[in-house]
């Protein structure tokens, strides 16, 4: 095979990976394909509900074809008793003679031990096509895997001039209808969707995902409330789709108000402060803790001022509609005491710049994310 047949066969497995998403998690995105002279015999990706792997479900579409053919996948054969046996042996007993595979596994469980058994069989391996691309369709799992910690990203949308509401509040809506699409396919992939207690009293949102696609487990709706303003009443509390509501508050809420919202539904959280509002860094360790792999902030000002300056940002999206909001008592996008030197500001790196119906969209990875290894 030429490199470019190898890049073009990767980038059907990345293809096929993605339509897991929202499947899996917090397991890997993967797709496989099997190969002899050019010609796909084979194929398939991972969804959590299913179980078997992706570069099983290929082996068994392609059956004794398989043997002395070229497996593409996105990420390293798994070599460890999971759910299921470990995948390199099945491409072993397979008669597989050539594997070429996007990236090594950062689980450290696996880690380059699935490329080691491939090797010792004799199966020529190859690594490397399309790593970029692969890191980035699996950088939630990448942080997760590594750090116990969810990906975050800060999504904001936002007028021309950096306002998330005019001087009455009136936020909803800034971006166009297509934006607000584009929201629910990432609530959709992403595992929870947090918001300040200042955006539940001014919006009253439900913080649902309403795409009629299959998603492994509901959107888990997380509020940092430090008083508990919370209202017993809020849409929240009381959604469709069956999502867990995680409320994050210090020792100064009043227990009473607690118990009134667990028996709304809620669970509440006490968690350490920072400068006087909960501390995120906390929140995050306990969202992993928990098992969720990716995290979407969505507001309100004071929220993402509070993430930006902790540092623990992965990833930020800006919609900007072509709206200018003006005056001095608007609500800006970022809050908070921001940061005193230029070049103390956050930068944005790599950039991606792209249309959404009539907004345009601003996307970048933050520091801290570029400093993590094994990340784009």
């Amino acid at each position: 095979m030429t490199p470019e047949q190898d890049a073009g066969f990767m980038r059907r497995c990345l293809r096929l990976a993605a339509r897991g998403v929202g499947r899996v998690n917090p397991n890997p995105l993967v797709g496989a394909v099997l190969a002899r002279d050019g010609v796909i015999i084979g194929e398939g990706f991972h969804t959590y509900a299913q179980g078997t792997h992706a570069e099983v479900l290929a082996m068994e579409m392609a059956g004794k074809q398989a043997r002395g053919s070229t497996l593409y996948i996105n990420l390293e054969p798994c070599s460890h008793q999971g759910r299921t046996p470990p995948c390199a042996l099945a491409v072993i007993g397979a008669g597989i003679r050539r594997v070429v595979a996007a990236m090594e596994d950062p689980n450290p469980l696996v880690s380059g031990r699935g490329f080691d058994l491939l090797r010792r069989a004799g199966i020529a391996v190859e690594v490397g096509p399309c790593r970029e691309e692969a890191l980035r369709l699996n950088e939630a799992f990448v942080k997760f895997i590594t750090r116990q910690a969810p990906f975050v990203l800060l999504k904001v949308a936002l007028s021309l001039d950096g306002k998330i509401a005019t001087h009455r509040g009136d936020s909803q809506w800034i971006t166009s209808a297509a934006a607000r699409h584009y929201n629910q396919r990432l609530r959709h992939s992403y595992d929870a969707i947090l918001v300040g207690v200042g955006t539940i009293l001014a919006d009253d949102p439900e913080l649902t995902m309403r795409l009629k696609r299959p998603k492994r487990r509901p959107l888990v709706k997380v509020i940092v409330d430090t008083h508990l303003r919370t209202p017993i009443r809020a849409r929240v509390l009381r959604p469709s789709d069956r999502g867990k509501v995680l409320i994050f508050t210090t020792r100064a809420a009043s227990m009473a108000k607690r118990q009134a919202l667990q028996r709304a539904g809620a669970t509440v959280l006490q968690a350490p402060t920072w400068k006087g509002r909960v501390d995120l860094r906390a929140v995050c360790g306990r969202l992993g803790a928990e098992g969720l792999s990716s995290l979407i902030i969505e507001g309100g000002a004071e929220v993402h001022g509070s993430a930006l300056s902790l540092g623990i940002v992965d990833k930020a999206l800006f919609i900007l509609a072509p709206k200018i909001i003006g005056g001095r008592h608007a609500v800006t996008a970022i809050a908070g005491q921001g940061f005193a030197r230029l070049s103390d500001c956050p930068t944005l790196e790599p950039l991606r710049i792209f249309r959404i119906g009539s907004d345009l969209a601003v996307e970048g990875y933050l520091p801290s994310r570029r400093e993590t290894s094994d990340q784009p």
